[in-house]
């Protein structure tokens, strides 16, 4: 059990609005420490869950292959009070700056869309008009990130939270890794709601095929991630799942939860049964309606 109450501290500061955040130094390396926020949307939780959200999470992205930000559990004690805290290492600290997709987005000069607009033919045209990265590349990440979050239920993945290094003296730019997972994985959601889900399979399947929704909007509407990604009418988003999914092992994310320290038995069976269900009725679902449909293709050409 990490305790990180009497290390070091640094005055980098970091923006955000989810919870209180400082710079420390463990292990000789730089870390942002998150704090829980208020739990706005729930008043019977005294913290939000972001920080166990953000660890489950970012572990995930690692389980596929995605580089992502390194995070640890630990504890901080202030004022007599023990709270349960995520380390975030700062992969800034070699003096790259950190520039989002909003950035990124705001340089496309002949685009009528503003950098924070999530709707998803603008985001495609600014990866494919921006000259920073390769596009194609750029697409890759994109869309293997947007199958991530649909496991994960990440209903705050906007372009301010992900995006890009960029090295001041050689003027070079290179994919960030994933960071800020703290809104994936019902970080409202306290025990009462976690029992009720895995009793209920109405409010199971709920948190499933309806909730949360993407960010990431269509026509105006958010994205539903069950339905869009199994109508497989997106040919790099059928890539991405291909990709992604079979990196995935139920036994893998099982195997995250229970050693995710800090955590009830409870809030284990709980995200054990979310990952679990949404990796099989969302990512395993359409990824065999594809290889299905792929297959009578190839018959029908012979």
């Amino acid at each position: 059990m990490l305790n990180f109450t009497s290390l070091p501290r640094r005055n980098k500061t970091y923006a955000g609005a989810n919870g209180s955040k400082i710079a420390v130094v463990y292990n000789g390396e730089l870390y942002m420490l998150k704090f829980p926020g208020a739990a706005r949307l729930n008043q019977d939780l005294s913290y939000a869950n972001g920080c166990i959200s953000e660890y489950l999470g970012s572990h995930v992205f690692e389980l596929a292959g995605i580089p992502v930000q390194k995070t640890l559990l630990g504890t901080y004690t202030l004022n007599g009070k023990e709270k349960i805290v995520v380390a975030c290492k700062d992969f800034t600290a070699t003096g790259l700056v950190l520039q989002d997709f909003t950035s990124m987005k705001n340089t496309v000069l002949d685009s009528d869309s503003n950098g924070t607009g999530t709707e998803l033919n603008d985001i495609m045209d600014a990866i494919e008009a921006q000259t920073m990265i390769d596009p194609a590349e750029l697409s890759r990440h994109f869309w293997d990130m947007f199958i991530v979050d649909a496991l994960i239920g990440n209903w705050d993945r906007h372009n301010g939270n992900w995006g890009f290094l960029y090295n001041t003296v050689t003027d070079e730019v290179q994919l960030a890794p994933i960071f800020d997972c703290g809104s994936c994985l019902f970080p409202q959601a306290d025990e009462n709601i976690m029992r009720a889900v895995l009793d209920d399979p109405a409010e199971k399947e709920l948190r499933i095929f309806e909730r949360p929704l993407s960010a990431i909007r269509q026509d105006g509407q958010k994205i539903n991630y069950f339905d869009f990604i199994s109508s497989l009418k997106y040919p790099a988003c059928n890539a991405a799942l291909k990709r992604i999914a079979p990196k995935l092992r139920q036994q893998d994310l099982r195997e995250l939860v229970d050693n995710t320290p800090f955590i009830s038995d409870l809030q284990k069976e709980f995200y054990r049964t979310m990952l679990s269900e949404r990796k099989e009725r969302i990512l395993d679902y359409s990824l065999d309606k594809l290889l299905t449909r792929e297959r009578k293709q190839s018959k029908n050409a012979r």
